[in-house]
């Protein structure tokens, strides 16, 4: 992370890092085949230190409290690493490629941070859920990377605002997934009116 807030991500190889690290490049291959990798461990353990920083307090809030919470300790747990945040969300936006690698791991992230909520990430519905929350998110960083003010003023407005449109989401989503229920019910109607003519004949 430190080479990162150096160089861009494309630019950095695993001699540099091992370097850095003051390891042997063969230690380094035993626990990682990329720096890609090593990026996504970085971010596993930023995972893990949300949520082991979760306030019972929150318990009994509303979910989107919940959820501001749980986003609010991970901008706290990345912090140290705002350079090298915006070194690599600059590197994403000059490659598809990273941008979509970049995607996958911050949904996974989500994923957990949606569960630590208290919200389902499960099943299809939770997919979108994590999907969603990973581009709201990303928008968040954008703001907090440029965000100098020692409370996080425009970063919160962000983030308040992000959840606003993901609440709207949320709620056009139930309405999508209830549609399919309420087509199937007239078709269970149509069969059963079937039937019941076919014995009556």
């Amino acid at each position: 992370m430190a080479l990162l807030a150096e160089s861009r991500f494309e630019q950095i190889g695993l001699a540099e890092v091992a370097g850095r690290a003051g390891i042997k490049l063969s230690q380094l291959r035993t626990e990682f085949g990329s720096t890609l990798a090593i990026l996504a461990a970085h971010i596993k353990e930023i995972d893990r230190t949300v949520l082991a920083g979760g306030d019972v307090d929150m318990a009994e809030e509303p979910a989107r409290e919940r959820l501001f919470d749980v986003l609010m300790r991970r901008l706290e747990a990345l912090a140290p690493y705002k350079e090298a945040i915006r070194s690599i969300m600059h590197s994403a936006r000059r490659s598809p490629g990273l941008a979509f690698a970049l995607n996958a791991m911050a949904v996974r992230s989500q994923h957990w941070m949606l569960e630590a909520a208290g919200i389902r990430a499960s099943g299809p519905r939770g997919a979108l859920r994590a999907q969603g929350a990973a581009l709201m998110f990303a928008r968040v960083l954008s703001v907090w990377v440029d965000d100098e003010e020692h409370g996080l003023d425009q970063t919160m407005a962000a983030l308040d605002r992000g959840l606003n449109s993901a609440e709207r989401w949320a709620g056009f989503l139930d309405d999508l997934c209830a549609f399919p229920c309420m087509l199937r019910g007239p078709r269970r109607r149509r069969r059963r009116m079937r039937d019941e003519k076919a014995e009556a004949a």
